[in-house]
């Protein structure tokens, strides 16, 4: 049998020998120019050689010159390449680095909160402005916004459920993985958490959560190494998924999800963590961020 992990329109195949074929990996890494040193100096002497004047002989004589010609050759078009890689460089060092990704996380993760409170400030002074004061029209738009916030996630809701923990492989004491084992085969991957979300829904869930964020129709997670990205913020692991609804029809409907087996394939092999437990009463927030359509339509009766 051979897994197919889906997540965002990418398939990864895994053989039937149960070790996860390597996902596709995009390069994220732009191309950069080469290391460039600063021009050496041309020894004096060899300029001392190439000043002498040329020698009017046959055989020997004409091969100096044709050599020094070479060689005169060689270092202007040297200058000329040395010259433009320092006006390019603006006389910083453009020898490639490397470029830590949980940097590039964190910078994301602040430029996200610092919208998400630009956005809160601004709708609140909106708020302040419009007051009551609106017209019919709006008062009737907002009134049928209002009825819609329950069906979309926006408002909190309680009710029994499930609870779903999904965490990578442990280590052993001396904080190493199982040897000969791929360290994609230790790790929770998206499709993982996609498989176990999508089958909640398959089993009749009403309203579900990842981590602390609400789950709406906009939701995509995201795998960044060994974190999951979620709606601008980055989680590690253990991944728990909260939802609300029936808790015997989603229990079976993770139960026969070919994603979640498979899964339960690596779980049983390498020991990652995957835990189901059912409770009488699930508490899941509001959604609290932006919610943006790319397109609408008006249903009509």
């Amino acid at each position: 049998m051979t897994r197919t992990e889906s997540w965002g329109g990418v398939q990864n195949a895994v053989a039937d020998d149960g070790v996860r074929a390597p996902a596709p990996v995009e390069p994220v890494s732009p191309r950069t120019p080469e290391a460039v040193t600063e021009p050496a100096l041309v020894a004096p002497t060899l300029i001392a050689r190439l000043a002498q004047p040329f020698r009017r002989s046959t055989g020997a004589g004409r091969r100096g010159r044709l050599w020094r010609g070479a060689v005169l050759l060689v270092c202007v078009i040297a200058g000329l390449m040395l010259g433009t890689a320092h006006s390019f460089s603006a006389g910083k060092d453009i020898r490639p680095r490397n470029i830590e990704l949980s940097g590039l996380i964190r910078n994301a993760e602040d430029e996200v909160a610092q919208a998400r409170d630009a956005a809160t400030d601004l709708q609140a002074q909106i708020d302040q402005v419009a007051g009551d004061d609106v017209s019919p029209q709006v008062s009737q738009a907002l009134g049928v916004g209002a009825k819609l916030e329950p069906a979309v996630g926006l408002t909190p809701v309680v009710g029994p459920g499930l609870i779903i923990s999904m965490t990578d492989a442990p280590r052993d004491s001396d904080g190493n993985y199982p040897a000969g084992a791929n360290p994609d085969d230790l790790v929770v991957h998206q499709q993982d958490v996609q498989s176990v979300v999508n089958a909640l829904w398959a089993g009749g869930a009403e309203a579900m959560m990842i981590m602390d964020q609400r789950v709406i129709a906009t939701s995509a997670v995201r795998c960044i190494g060994n974190t999951l990205l979620l709606m601008g913020r980055a989680y590690s692991p253990p991944f728990v998924i909260s939802a609300i609804g029936p808790a015997p029809a989603m229990t079976s409907a993770i139960d026969a999800e070919p994603g979640v087996r498979l899964f339960q394939q690596y779980v049983d092999k390498f020991n990652l963590g995957f835990e189901i437990k059912q409770t009488d009463s699930v508490t899941l927030p509001a959604y609290d961020g932006l919610v943006r359509m790319t397109s609408a339509h008006e249903e009509t009766k």
